[in-house]
């Protein structure tokens, strides 16, 4: 029974935080990615391409946190939901950084 009412509080207080990311971003949708033991994954992209990420630590959880915040989910992050997202100079630099031995990632972040 505690542990009912534990994932419902974080289920809870997920929701909020996603409510909070679509205000700021003008709406929301999500992608839930299942990390193994250590929980859910909550990809969200908002109306404006900005990006983010929240982890529940169970599927379960995770997906009543996106039903309570109201967001659509996908069942995959590529296509027309991928291309949603808007980059800026800091995550291409830490992606060619990462990927082709491009420059370091101590660029500061754009706001």
């Amino acid at each position: 029974m505690a542990d009912t009412k534990q994932a419902e509080r974080k289920a809870a207080k997920l929701a909020k935080e996603i409510t909070a990311f679509a205000k700021r971003h003008g709406g929301a949708e999500g992608q839930l990615a299942y990390l193994g033991q250590m929980g859910t994954r909550i990809v969200l992209v908002g109306g404006d391409g900005g990006w983010g990420d929240l982890v529940a630590p169970s599927h379960a959880v995770a997906r009543s946190a996106a039903e309570k915040a109201g967001i659509t989910l996908h069942e995959s992050f590529d296509g027309d939901f991928a291309a949603k997202v808007r980059t800026g100079p800091y995550e291409w630099s830490r992606m060619a950084g990462i990927q082709v031995g491009g420059p370091s990632n101590d660029l500061p972040r754009s706001a």
